[in-house]
């Protein structure tokens, strides 16, 4: 079973060329506004065993020459699948650590004494436990001294890692605020091992490990640059689109203390490695016209117009020969001829992405429309990794599928009882009490003493306490009812709505299981009673909580498994794949944009309000002040906007997808 398929997504088909420079010659092209050293690898699992190789070559030669091995190690997801490979080097190529040191590169502050929740236990979790390194030999800051020991314990480290001259190689990854180890925004070039307060967007990121926003240290005592650029060798690894706009700034910026990893940038041994998806705003990769001649295909001649037209100002059927020469296009000029061919092509391919009909449109000639006319009307599922994502991401065009009589079904894949306020369950045990004493049950006992038990829980409850499986449950409760009544806003019969309550969610924790056989096979079991012509999934790849990911490859996995023993519905099903809740397609990839009315787009923010636990209160609502309606709304009238001005029609909202072809 394939757990991990939409780390396969590639809405781009990247030229080898471009990150497989064929010598030295052609990389020197393609890199000239790279700073530091990036190697770009198709995958995550690729790029993390070449740097396991590179590590284990480095134990090697220091074995040989009878010296310790000094490595300074991050925690995160980042380097995970490095120390996995790492391992299993030691369990199967009898790879020794007798002679490495580990300095742990960060500790959270303060920890309690029992702290499992610390950055050491993670690296033994993923690396320390499985081979045979001398725990002796294993340093790490400590979470739990004193506050007016920090300073000494601090200069104390620093003097223990020169001990045993210097890291040999430092493995870091990348915050979402271009952070290395906790060096955040602000720290010096010559800052060394210190206490630092945490940013706000690292505490959320640390959040998966402590369950809860409150429960999460607001510092930590980390590594200082100074410290890691004095390492021999440095590997920044980075993976996923999530990291690719700070890849870019550490990578082709300016070295500046508001991203840390560019002090990279002044170390003579540093790389980085990063997957395609990480890579994907480097200029190679999102501009390779601007570095060398390009091999043109559809996506990147539209990639390469629409920038064009921002560059200048003008709608497509503006731009001339002079625009497409001065700013590195003229290739194209020699492909087509001349600016005209070139911009009717664009102009059409982009008018033929905009559809009224999104589940296409019945006795039409579909040639040039982004799906087919029949079957009609079709059987439809959207996916909802939460229970108000559908409305979110594509509520307009949910509205306009029903209106159109197509069989729609929104499938809820988890209960999203975490992102409950504890008032929420309040509000509603006052209703429930209330009730009982109206008509006259306040003689149940059992009611009586639940709801005793649980006020009397939630009074008591401090922060990071995980809520009680009744709480949970309750809370599940009431996003099931918000669900409903959205559906039902919108014409959705309620049989239609199928709650999943995914196990892989139910943890009462931020920090979510992996996916499992048993996740997979209840997404299966629907598609198999449902038959869908049409599929809607999450392409919010990065959800800052990981949930969007783990739900859309639950649904590619059971996809995937219908495909292996060749399903006849899946041959006649088209998957579609939405943003909104956290980003949105770049036009360039956009394959379906479905336009809003005014009165659709306000239609569309009333299923959104009847999700009230999610307004004000919702706990997750991350670092954009905006309400999800509000963001929902500027994300739509933006894409609108875009095409406007490329001189398409202009709509007052519009939401968009790509499709997804199974592998």
């Amino acid at each position: 079973m394939k757990t991990n398929l939409s780390s396969q997504i590639t809405l781009n088909r990247v030229s080898p060329r471009y990150y497989r420079p064929e010598n030295a010659f052609e990389r020197s092209v393609l890199t000239r506004l790279e700073k530091i050293p990036t190697d770009i690898y198709e995958s995550p699992e690729e790029g993390a065993n070449q740097i396991a190789l590179d590590i284990a070559q480095v134990i090697r030669d220091k074995q040989k020459a009878g010296r310790f091995c000094i490595l300074a190690l991050a925690g995160g997801n980042s380097p995970r699948n490095v120390y996995s490979a790492l391992v299993r080097m030691h369990k199967e190529e009898g790879l020794s650590f007798r002679n490495v040191v580990v300095f742990n590169l960060y500790e959270y502050y303060p920890l309690a004494s029992d702290a499992v929740n610390s950055n050491l236990n993670a690296l033994k979790e993923m690396l320390l436990d499985h081979v045979d390194i001398d725990m002796q030999n294993v340093f790490s800051p400590n979470g739990t001294i004193a506050k007016d020991t920090i300073f000494e314990y601090c200069r104390l480290y620093e003097q223990r890692i020169e001990s045993f001259g210097g890291i040999d190689v430092a493995v870091l990854g990348i915050g979402r605020v271009g952070n290395i180890g906790f060096n955040e925004p602000g720290s010096r070039l010559n800052s060394t091992t210190r206490l630092i307060l945490l940013d706000n967007d690292s505490r959320n990121e640390a959040s998966k490990m402590f369950g809860s926003i409150e429960s999460t240290p607001v510092s930590s005592i980390t590594m200082g640059v100074a410290t890691i650029l004095s390492a021999k060798k440095v590997y920044l690894l980075a993976w996923g689109e999530e990291k690719a706009k700070m890849v870019k700034e550490c990578v082709e910026g300016n070295v500046t203390d508001t991203i840390p990893a560019s002090y990279l940038q002044t170390h003579n041994n540093a790389h980085i490695a990063i997957d395609l998806s990480a890579a994907a705003n480097l200029t190679r990769i999102q501009r390779p016209w601007l570095v060398t001649s390009c091999e043109w295909n559809d996506k990147l001649i539209r990639s390469a117009i629409v920038w064009l037209c921002q560059l200048t100002g003008k709608p497509i059927l503006k731009l001339t020969n002079k625009d497409y020469n001065e700013n590195g296009l003229s290739e194209l000029l020699a492909l087509y001829g001349s600016a005209y061919n070139v911009n009717i092509k664009i102009f059409n391919d982009l008018q033929h992405t905009i559809t009224g009909w999104p589940g296409g449109k019945p006795n039409a000639d579909d040639t040039y429309r982004p799906e087919r006319a029949k079957p009609y009307p079709k059987r439809i599922i959207v996916f909802s990794p939460h229970p108000d994502d559908d409305v979110i991401s594509m509520g307009g065009t949910i509205r306009r599928l029903v209106e159109q009589k197509h069989d729609v079904h929104v499938a809820y894949e988890t209960s999203g009882n975490i992102a409950v306020g504890d008032e929420e369950v309040i509000r509603f045990l006052h209703f429930i009490n209330g009730f009982n004493q109206i008509f006259n049950n306040s003689e149940d006992q059992i009611i009586n003493e639940k709801y005793t038990e649980i006020r009397n829980y939630l009074k008591d409850k401090k922060d990071g306490d995980m809520d009680t499986r009744d709480i949970l449950t309750i809370k599940g409760l009431i996003r099931r009812g918000e669900a409903r009544t959205a559906c039902t806003y919108n014409n959705i019969p309620l049989d239609h709505c199928h709650f999943l309550d995914l196990p892989f969610y139910e943890t009462g924790k931020i920090q979510k299981n992996p996916i499992s056989e048993a996740d997979v096979e209840i997404v299966r079991n629907l598609l198999r009673e449902v038959k869908p012509h049409q599929i809607f999934v999450a392409g919010d790849l990065a959800d800052p909580h990981g949930t969007h990911r783990v739900c859309t490859d639950a649904v590619f996995a059971a996809i995937d498994l219908e495909k292996e023993e060749s399903a006849k519905w899946l041959k006649d099903c088209r998957i579609w794949m939405y943003r909104g809740a956290w980003a949105e397609w770049e036009i360039e990839n956009i394959e379906m944009a479905v336009p809003i009315s005014p009165e659709e787009l306000r239609a569309k923010r009333n299923s959104i309000l009847k999700h009230q636990s999610q307004m004000e209160s919702a706990p997750f609502l991350g670092n954009d002040e905006r309400l999800f309606w509000q963001r929902s709304e500027d994300r739509n009238r933006g894409t609108a906007a875009l095409y406007d001005s490329l001189g398409l029609a202009s709509y007052e909202a519009m939401e968009a997808f790509v499709e997804y072809i199974p592998l």
